[in-house]
């Protein structure tokens, strides 16, 4: 304890306590957040150990702001009332936390706050993650490159501020300094998850699928610990890679059975963030005809995405959710989402509602696309759909990249070959290691160029990546 009867927390910033289990409970938190643990409810000790510690009452009412309103608003309270007697460090922690979950937030606000505690708090990791977290979905990725950016002279030698730095690269397409930040991370945590996350990205977007499967695969020892979020999304990486790489399918299915649908299992579990990744890789199977091996499958999920309770936990669930229900049979329970949603969206300010419209075209179209209704689809996006013009649904470009492709079977189903085509084209200079594009563009030019067929299907068998042909190539 100090003299003055504050107690340092893991980034050497004065907290007024005198509890050393609430700096513990604390100090475990930031590593949990950090780390995408399943322990982040830790943070509750720390009010237990000192009720009157402001910064213990601010994070326990964040962390509860995502599940009981109610308690969070009694722990922001309580920090309100002793602010007086707080660091300066816990007062800027607790107007940037304040400015976050207010139910009517200006997220140019609550940014604005954060940017103003990094800036005098530049060591405070877990308030960057904070704050990373709302660029995401809010679709700002320059802006939370520049939060890094701004401490990270403070922190050259934390691991994770390597991974926080190497994602908004990838986000901002700059694939090879964000190889180099995630590199530099695991040189100094070989463990730093969102790192391992990150380099994978890097080696997906280059169609380095089976270098990004035998990396993800050797790590993902260290994945036990990790939120239902995290470690069901690693493994999604792992069975887009391997579905991309043209694998069996029965491989994928294996890791959708065993590192993904099974996570339910645990006591622990959050089923949201199971489902948003089960959908995303179920979604991806179906637009490659898979749709025989994935029903029952499909079935079973949407038997749960009929439970309202985990409508609206995220943007992006509820879009992909709206195609999982119309395409099953559930076209009432999807009308209901869909209404819901709606509702939500002219709830909101003009500003956000301009901010938010490309998700609603995308949910109402992904809603059509269930239904079988191109037509619709094609009018609701418009000719010239990118899918990365939707990153305020909260998604990455690589779980983004599914719309494209539902864009792309959308063209060819309401006979705009030519277009199709060009977006395929236009997609492979982007991105030309990707088979499935290169599938797609040699099947509409095979009947009328029989030399582009040629050339299409070397390309398309080039970036194939069957682990049992490797595996006997390797043996011979």
């Amino acid at each position: 304890m100090q003299s003055d009867g504050t107690r340092i927390d893991r980034w050497g910033y004065p907290v007024r306590t005198t509890s050393d289990a609430s700096i513990s409970a604390i100090n475990s938190y930031y590593e949990q957040v950090l780390n995408y643990g399943r322990q982040r409810s830790v943070i509750l000790q720390a009010p237990l150990g000192d009720d009157k510690c402001v910064l213990a009452n601010t994070l326990a009412g964040y962390f509860l702001s995502f599940s009981d309103r109610s308690l969070a608003s009694t722990h922001l309270s309580a920090a309100q009332s002793r602010l007086e007697y707080a660091t300066e460090y816990e007062r800027a922690v607790f107007y940037a936390v304040s400015s976050l979950v207010k139910e009517d937030r200006d997220e140019n606000v609550a940014l604005d706050m954060h940017f103003k505690l990094l800036k005098g708090f530049p060591r405070d990791l877990a308030s960057l993650k904070r704050a990373q977290i709302l660029c995401f979905y809010t679709g700002r990725p320059e802006h939370s490159l520049s939060l890094v950016e701004m401490v990270l002279p403070q922190n050259q030698v934390e691991s994770y501020v390597y991974g926080m730095l190497s994602f908004p690269l990838l986000e901002l397409d700059r694939m090879e300094e964000a190889e180099k930040a995630a590199k530099r991370g695991l040189e100094i945590n070989k463990e730093d998850i969102w790192s391992q996350h990150n380099l994978c990205h890097v080696f997906q977007n280059d169609g380095r699928f089976k270098e990004a499967v035998e990396f993800m695969e050797a790590c993902s020892w260290s994945w036990s610990s990790c939120s239902s979020f995290m470690y069901t999304h690693n493994w999604w990486h792992v069975a887009v890679c391997y579905l991309e790489g043209h694998s069996p399918l029965e491989k994928v299915l294996e890791i959708y059975d065993h590192h993904i649908w099974k996570e339910l299992q645990r006591s622990d579990a959050e089923p949201g963030e199971v489902y948003l990744n089960a959908l995303g890789l179920l979604l991806r199977a179906y637009l490659r005809g898979k749709m025989t091996c994935i029903e029952d499958r499909l079935k079973t999920l949407v038997n749960c995405l009929t439970d309202k309770s985990v409508w609206h936990m995220e943007w992006q669930l509820d879009v992909l959710a709206l195609w999982a229900l119309a395409n099953t049979g559930e076209v009432n329970k999807a009308e209901e989402l869909l209404k819901s949603l709606k509702s939500r969206f002219y709830d909101m300010s003009k500003e956000k509602q301009e901010k938010m419209q490309r998700g609603l075209s995308l949910a109402e179209a992904m809603y059509e696309y269930g239904r079988g209704n191109c037509s619709q689809v094609y009018e609701l996006l418009g000719p010239n759909f990118d899918a990365k013009n939707c990153k305020i649904i909260g998604a990455s470009d690589e779980q983004l990249e599914v719309f494209d492709e539902v864009w792309l079977k959308v063209l060819l189903s309401t006979r705009r070959a030519s277009e199709a085509i060009q977006e395929i084209k236009k997609s492979i200079k982007k991105r030309e290691h990707v088979p499935f594009l290169w599938h797609l563009l040699w099947r509409e030019n095979s009947p009328s160029c029989p030399s582009i067929t040629c050339y299409m299907l070397g390309r398309y068998n080039e970036y194939k990546f069957n682990p049992s042909e490797q595996n006997q190539r390797s043996t011979q």
